[in-house]
């Protein structure tokens, strides 16, 4: 019994640590420039916190700028990160390793790629036609 109230604690307090950890992020850019680190609250940071910091910072030399948070795209341990996660859950499980600055590549997508215009707006239903022929 007492052993279960001790591994009890041990969560408690593992749990307590985990929502005050203090972690590093820096963001690496396109051309292999980085912004940052930036000192953050694991628990308490969205990564669309990540992403208005990432705007507010970006070089102001670069020829691609984005223009909101929805133009960014963070990307860390393969997956692009979620807006509504905070980065104690993005985070990609390392183990035994110290704790470093985590990494994140920033990919800039504006609003105006997203969307692609229609050269044509046909309004007639697109019809296939094929001929076969047989000789």
């Amino acid at each position: 019994m007492a052993e279960k109230e001790e591994g009890t604690k041990q969560e408690e307090r593992a749990a307590e640590a985990e929502a005050d950890e203090e972690v590093e992020v820096k963001f690496r850019l396109f051309d292999g420039s980085d912004i940052g680190p930036v000192r953050c609250n694991a628990v308490a940071t969205t990564v669309a916190a990540l992403k208005d910091r990432v705007v507010a910072d970006w070089p102001k030399d670069k020829t691609v700028v984005p223009k909101t948070a929805n133009d960014v795209k963070l990307i860390s341990g393969g997956k692009i990160l979620e807006n509504d996660k905070n980065v104690a859950q993005c985070r990609a499980p390392f183990g035994d390793l110290p704790s470093t600055a985590i990494t994140m590549h920033v990919v800039v997508q504006p609003s105006s790629a997203k969307s692609k215009p229609d050269k044509k707006t046909n309004k007639l239903p697109k019809t296939t036609r094929c001929s076969c022929s047989i000789l």
